[in-house]
């Protein structure tokens, strides 16, 4: 993860958890989804968005979002070693977990880098080299 884009994640966590504890759960909601967006590639920094979405669902009493989240906790673990995951999208249980969306404006310059095609080419293509690299290296 590059430096700005880690600072940025880091500015939305920190938003996003002040106003957890604030009580705030509009605010926690929306940067949530903001740092959801720019986590995405990233395994760990991608579950713990859920895992947050999670707490705020439980917190809200929110059964749709609870059982969304976790089964979004869950498919973190696919979606990174596949590589896909679409661009853009929230995070949260009110929107297809397979649905790409627009990129919010002011996060775009730090996802320009982000290509799905690119990150399912490498991922078919390391997982092609592991495959044939394994029974060599079983010998």
């Amino acid at each position: 993860m590059n430096r700005c884009l880690k600072t940025a994640l880091a500015e939305e966590m920190g938003n996003a958890r002040a106003a957890y504890a604030a009580r705030d759960d509009e605010v926690a909601l929306c940067h949530f989804e903001r740092a959801h967006i720019l986590s995405q590639r990233y395994f760990a920094a991608h579950w713990v968005t859920h895992w947050w979405m999670l707490k705020l669902g439980i917190r809200r009493a929110d059964r749709r979002e609870i059982h969304g989240q976790m089964l979004r906790l869950i498919a973190v673990i696919p979606g990174y070693i596949s590589g896909w995951v679409p661009k853009g999208n929230t995070g949260g249980a009110d929107v297809s977990a397979i649905k790409p969306m627009p990129v919010p404006e002011d996060l775009e310059a730090l996802l320009q880098d982000y290509s799905v095609t690119r990150d399912v080419a490498v991922r078919l293509l390391l997982a092609v080299l592991a495959a044939l690299a394994t029974p060599v290296l079983l010998r």
